[in-house]
């Protein structure tokens, strides 16, 4: 699926107008069957988005459904095409406006996290700058944690992954749990006999536990060392996140946020005190402007930020958000990217550091390899 929409009207301000924006999307198979607590899959799609202006060209995505690239053709490109490619924050009002009838959470904020993420590259290309620069770096790297562990995995190749990861300078790992609840404690050991005593060990539930069987699991996760206890419950429960953020051993971080769309979202699960570390994704929260009010809030309220999954749209967010802690290297993603981007990045000792050498994100959409997963 690849669409096309053109500059037909005055811009709007004085900056350099948008002139063009395409739309595609990819379906890239998994390398083996992959599931968590809750959801089975066996591809990603991934939303592109390439707009145009002054002779440069802003690339951005979302992991998200076609019906996502048919809403930006049809309601957002005509929505920024004409405005001035330095008003990222004019287009972000816009394109929110423009959804009121639809419906703010899930496809549309995607939609407009995949054009957002596109604009903010955009103005950064056109002043050659890296995003992280412009946005206002605050940290050289961040921090990263290898992300998998998939419950489709038998405990052989969950070892080889999550100790790949540590041989390969992380110091932190996740694995996911919930799907068997009988075998999670089974498959942690095992993961810690793979990483060794002195990293972190997190575990992500994907929402499939009920209050009191968290809690429990939570108590035998703490004797095996792990730290970070992700959607223990539903992130739509946020009294219930709340009773095992409380109860919980207290070396064990509980996480939710993931799954927000917008600030409110996340203003709700600050003020309900559900989790110790917010999560955000700037591919699902509206792009990088919705992660940046999601840094604010985490700010204000003292929290922890850790942004999720798509490490390629994270990394120069990441380095300028004062409260992030680290950012997730998600298998999945960490694969996908590399196959249509140049520019990705490799951690080095468990963290990304963005290349300021290259102005935006620093990557270029390899149309040609990307062709043959189109759709």
């Amino acid at each position: 699926m690849a669409t096309e929409t053109r500059l037909l009207v005055p811009p709007l301000f004085g900056g350099p107008p948008i002139t063009r924006l395409n739309v595609s999307a990819f379906r890239i198979p998994t390398d083996s069957p992959e599931s968590d607590g809750t959801f089975a899959w066996t591809s990603t799609t991934l939303v592109l988005v390439e707009v145009h202006s002054d002779n440069k060209t802003g690339i951005g995505f979302s992991y998200a459904d076609t019906a996502t690239a048919r809403l930006i053709h049809d309601v957002l490109a005509g929505v920024v095409i004409g405005c001035d490619a330095f008003s990222v924050g004019y287009c972000w009002n816009a394109m929110v406006g423009a959804i009121r009838n639809l419906g703010r959470p899930g496809i549309c904020s995607m939609a407009i996290a995949a054009v957002d993420n596109a604009l903010w590259d955009l103005k950064a290309q056109i002043l050659e700058r890296p995003l992280a620069s412009l946005l206002g770096q605050v940290r050289a790297s961040v921090p990263a944690y290898g992300s998998g562990g998939f419950t489709s995995y038998p405990i052989a190749v969950l070892q080889e992954q999550l100790g790949g990861w540590i041989s390969q300078g992380f110091s932190r790992v996740k694995m996911k749990i919930g799907r068997e609840p009988e075998k999670d404690l089974g498959r942690v050991h095992a993961a810690r006999e793979a990483i060794g005593p002195t990293s972190e060990l997190f575990v992500d539930a994907n929402g499939a536990y009920s209050r009191k069987q968290a809690l429990a699991m939570a108590e035998a996760f703490a004797e095996a060392g792990v730290s970070w206890f992700e959607e223990p419950v539903s992130s739509d429960d946020l009294k219930g996140l709340r009773l095992i953020r409380d109860r919980a051993p207290a070396g064990i971080d509980i996480s939710a946020g993931e799954y927000g769309y917008d600030s409110g979202y996340f203003r709700r699960m600050l003020e309900a005190g559900a989790v110790d570390v917010l999560q955000a994704d700037a591919t699902r929260c509206a792009g990088i402007t919705g992660f940046l009010q999601a840094a604010t809030l985490c700010q204000a309220f003292q929290v922890p930020l850790s942004s999720h999954c798509a490490p390629s749209i994270h990394v120069h967010p990441c380095c300028a958000a004062s409260p992030v802690r680290h950012l997730e290297y998600f298998y999945d993603h960490a694969r996908i990217e590399p196959m249509l981007f140049e520019g990705t990045l490799t951690p080095v000792n468990g963290e990304l550091t963005p290349d300021l050498s290259r102005p935006g994100l620093g990557l270029t959409f390899k149309r040609k390899d990307a062709s043959r997963y189109e759709v």
